[in-house]
């Protein structure tokens, strides 16, 4: 089964719209704690708005857009395997211990497992990310059975 990906602009927007004030009040506070000489807060707001700003940008560029090379373009699966396709126009191959993880609102899932070298391998798919919702299903159900099958292998 092969699933090519799309870009999710309506989850790029409530991204940003989650992102964007997180960011900038926290940048708003460090500098008010700053100028208040109370530095010791404003060194970990100043910290805090830098970490979400780069783990929003990530987000919105990689998962969501897909506007960068290592983001996810296909997923495929096969008997005994998982492949990731990446914009780059490289791919995975997720030979081993292969786990999908699934959110309790049913909007995203998480897939993990090992490469042919023996690396961890982790990438998060959203379900606007997918042609239909019944695409989105069957690989999710694709993905259990090759657990499944690996686990009585």
């Amino acid at each position: 089964m092969r699933c090519n990906l799309v870009a999710d602009k309506k989850g790029m927007v409530w991204d940003l719209l989650l992102y964007i004030p997180t960011v900038f009040f926290l940048a708003l506070l460090a500098t008010k704690f700053w100028y208040e000489d109370t530095k010791n807060l404003a060194y970990l707001l100043a910290f805090l708005a830098s970490f979400f700003a780069l783990a929003g940008s990530n987000r919105v560029l990689k998962t969501r857009l897909m506007a960068v090379g290592s983001a996810p373009v296909f997923v495929e699966t096969g008997k005994d395997f998982a492949r990731i396709g990446f914009k780059s126009g490289l791919s995975v191959d997720l030979l081993k211990e292969v786990k999908r993880y699934g959110d309790y609102a049913g909007k995203s899932f998480g897939l993990t497992g090992l490469d042919g070298t023996g690396r961890k391998q982790q990438f998060v798919f959203h379900k606007a990310q997918f042609g239909s919702v019944e695409e989105y299903s069957a690989l999710q159900k694709e993905l259990d059975g090759l657990r499944d099958q690996k686990k009585k292998g």
